[in-house]
C-alpha cells in the first residue's frame, strides 16, 4: 500500500508542475472548436433543412464526410497533408497557420463537431411545430424574421440535450491533439509515464481531469435545460 501511494506521489510530482498547463490547453481546444462549430453549424443547419438543393447538396456533403471519417484522419489531414502542399508553403498566413499543430488541432476539432452540430440542429428545425411556423406566418413575418424569432430559439432549445452530449464527445476527443505536439491533459500524462515509468498512475490522473471536467459540462448543461427546457416538463394536474 505504501509503495502504491508513492508511486502515485511521484506521478503526481510531475503533475503538479505540468497538469493545469495540460488541462489549459485542453479547455482552449474545446472552447475554441465548440464556439467556431456552433457559429457555424447554425447557417448551416438551416441551409441543410432548405428545400433548394443548390443549398442542402454542399452541407450534406460535408456533414457526410465528416462525419463518415475518423477525426484522427481528419487532423493528420490537416497537419501533415495540407502542409506539404507547396500552395499552402507559398503563402506566408497560410505557411504560419498550419505550421502550428495548436492551429491545425482547433480547425480539425471545429471542423468535426461542426458537421456533427449541424445534423442535430437541422433536426431540431425539422421537428419544430407546425403550428409555430404558421402562427408566425399569420402574423406576417418574413422568412428570415421566422427563423431568427420562432424557429431559431426553439430549435436550439430543444437541441440541448443532443448538443452536450456533442460537447462531451469532443472533450474526449481532444485526446488526439498530441498528434500535432499539442501539450495538452494527454500530452502531459504521455511525458509523465515516460519520467515517472508509472503508467497507471500518470494516466489515471489524466482520466480523473477529464473526469472532472465532464462532470462539470454535465452540471452545466442540466442547468441549462432545467431552465430553457422548463415549458417541456410534464406539470401535474
Amino acid at each position: 500500500m505504501l509503495d502504491i501511494v508513492q508511486q502515485f506521489g511521484r506521478a503526481f510530482l510531475y503533475w503538479d508542475g505540468q497538469g493545469l498547463s495540460g488541462l489549459a490547453v485542453t479547455l482552449w481546444l474545446l472552447v475554441a472548436s465548440i464556439a467556431i462549430g456552433f457559429v457555424g453549424a447554425v447557417p448551416l443547419a438551416v441551409a441543410r433543412v432548405s428545400k433548394r438543393r443548390w443549398l442542402s447538396t454542399p452541407v450534406r456533403l460535408y456533414t457526410y464526410v465528416f462525419r463518415g471519417t475518423p477525426l484522427y484522419v481528419q487532423l493528420l489531414l490537416i497537419y501533415t497533408g495540407l502542409y506539404s502542399l507547396e500552395f499552402i508553403r507559398s503563402h506566408v498566413w497560410l505557411d504560419a497557420f498550419f505550421r502550428s499543430g495548436f492551429h491545425c488541432a482547433v480547425l480539425a476539432f471545429a471542423l468535426n463537431t461542426c458537421a456533427y452540430t449541424t445534423e442535430i440542429f437541422a433536426g431540431a428545425i425539422r421537428s419544430t411545430s407546425h403550428g409555430e411556423v404558421e402562427a408566425a406566418r399569420a402574423y406576417g413575418m418574413s422568412p428570415f424574421t421566422m427563423y431568427r424569432r420562432i424557429v431559431l430559439p426553439s430549435a436550439l432549445r430543444r437541441a440541448l440535450p443532443l448538443y452536450s452530449n456533442e460537447v462531451i464527445l469532443m472533450l474526449h476527443a481532444t485526446t488526439v491533439a498530441f498528434t500535432a505536439t499539442v501539450p495538452d491533459i494527454l500530452k502531459v500524462a504521455r511525458d509523465a509515464n515516460s519520467a515517472t515509468y508509472q503508467s497507471f498512475n500518470a494516466f489515471g490522473l489524466a482520466a480523473l481531469l477529464y473526469l472532472a471536467v465532464s462532470f462539470a459540462l454535465v452540471a452545466l448543461f442540466r442547468r441549462a435545460e432545467r431552465r430553457w427546457l422548463a415549458y417541456l416538463a410534464v406539470r401535474p394536474h
